[in-house]
């Protein structure tokens, strides 16, 4: 897994896209949930005797030849030592989910291609101007605290970013800058571009078309010949060319963030602190993306692996941490009695102004076991009354501090709540990102 250092990095210009590809997803998985398969090679797919076949194996089977879509009976063949399991799609699913909402923290523009692989839009904008490979590199550590791994492409389009995501592998980092995609791509083999296939693959090289560079180059009527109409499309993603956009995934209805701490969490203060620091986080993240949302909800999980949650409405849509506090304090009164321990701890607003793309929801594994409620103190007509003056301060102190991490990242400023956890997270929750270290 690379770390980030800014001595070796050139300047980026224009677009940049990443493809984020977990690895061995499956496998990892299992070896993340039975520690004592760590470290050896693991088979997830069917039976060999009932003509099953490989969905994924882990690095140490793959040493042995063993790879997805393989017959599991050539499998057990080249690996008979191998663990094997059917797999629970439940729990990739769910770790996925995670590992999607970290890349949702990071850029509003993400497409999800498949379980275990995303395109991530980083372009430097006016706006946000930090480096793509700072980006890739904090991508790395975050996933990584979820206990698997992932390789990262970095690269102009989302073609070079997925043929860069597959030449180092696990935990590769590799970066295309811009201007270098012909050195990169031309050597290359044929069968690394997405839509050259088995028979496309056998049809090019029966006319001497063996890298990159020659399909670059070929005759426009032999890739016509090949691909139709789409020969053209083919030749620019050789010369990597690709104009085609992230695309956003659907709309999701929450921005927010939670956070599983390694002792638990035994007084109202603890836990109030540890909810007033997520909330900045999910407030920071709205003012990030333009959005304000007029729902606050808070999810307490306890030590006997129960939870609780409960939803309030604000007087108005808000993107204000120092508007959420108080009605935090007030649901955490609702949900939390004296001698509840408290293991994990989860904040987010949702109904926006506008619908735009910014991650699953908090809520979406782990639904309310209580009705809903509103906490919110109300006037005589029965509206939430509205903010404090102390809230109109705080809001001038949060964007006084979005300013700072703008400027010099993520770390430049904490408060007293944020060191106070700093080092009391397990690094396996979902949204449980090490934020400290940007």
């Amino acid at each position: 897994m690379a770390e980030f250092d800014s001595t070796y990095v050139q300047p980026w210009t224009g677009s940049a896209i990443l493809l984020v590809d977990l690895d061995a997803f499956f496998a990892s998985v299992e070896q993340l949930d039975h520690p004592a398969w760590r470290g050896k090679p693991v088979i997830v797919g069917g039976d060999a005797d009932k003509h099953g076949v490989v969905s994924t194996a882990s690095y140490e089977a793959r040493a042995y030849g063993v790879h997805s879509a393989m017959a599991a009976s050539a499998a057990r063949e080249l690996c008979p030592q191998a663990i094997w399991t059917h797999g629970h799609f439940d729990r990739y699913k769910e770790m996925s989910a995670r590992v999607m909402a970290i890349l949702h923290d990071e850029s509003p523009h993400v497409q999800q291609v498949s379980i275990d692989e995303a395109f991530v839009d980083v372009s430097p904008t006016e706006v946000n101007s930090e480096h793509p490979v700072a980006i890739a590199a904090r991508i790395q550590k975050r996933v990584a605290h979820l206990g698997v791994t992932c390789s990262i492409g970095v690269g102009t389009s989302k073609t070079v970013a997925k043929i860069a995501s597959d030449q180092d592998k696990p935990r590769g980092l590799t970066v295309i800058y811009p201007g270098s995609e012909l050195d990169f791509l031309f050597p290359l083999p044929i069968r690394v571009m997405s839509g050259v296939g088995k028979r496309a693959e056998e049809e090019l090289l029966r006319r001497g078309i063996r890298t990159l560079g020659d399909m670059a180059e070929a005759p426009e009527d032999v890739l016509h010949s090949i691909y139709g109409k789409n020969g053209e499309m083919m030749r620019m993603r050789c010369l990597g060319v690709d104009a085609t956009a992230v695309k956003q995934d659907e709309t999701v209805k929450s921005v927010s963030n939670e956070m599983t701490f390694s002792q638990d969490l035994v007084t109202f203060d603890a836990i109030e602190n540890a909810a007033n620091m997520l909330a900045a986080k999910v407030a920071r993240r709205l003012r990030k993306n333009g959005l304000k949302g007029s729902t606050l909800a808070l999810k307490l999980r306890f030590a006997d692996r129960t939870s609780k949650s409960c939803q309030t409405q604000l007087h108005a849509q808000d993107d204000n941490e120092h508007v959420f506090m108080p009605e935090i304090r007030r649901m955490i009164s609702q949900i939390w009695k004296p001698g509840m321990r408290v293991r994990l701890v989860g904040v987010a607003v949702s109904h926006f102004e506008k619908d735009e793309v910014v991650q699953e929801s908090l809520f979406d594994t782990a639904p309310f076991d209580t009705a809903p409620f509103d906490a919110s103190p109300r006037d005589e007509q029965g509206a939430a009354k509205k903010p404090s003056i102390d809230a109109e301060v705080g809001r001038s102190l949060s964007k006084a501090t979005d300013k700072v991490k703008d400027r010099f990242g993520e770390g430049a400023v904490f408060f007293g709540r944020d060191l106070r956890f700093k080092d009391k997270t397990t690094g396996t929750a979902a949204k449980n990102p090490a934020d400290y270290s940007r």
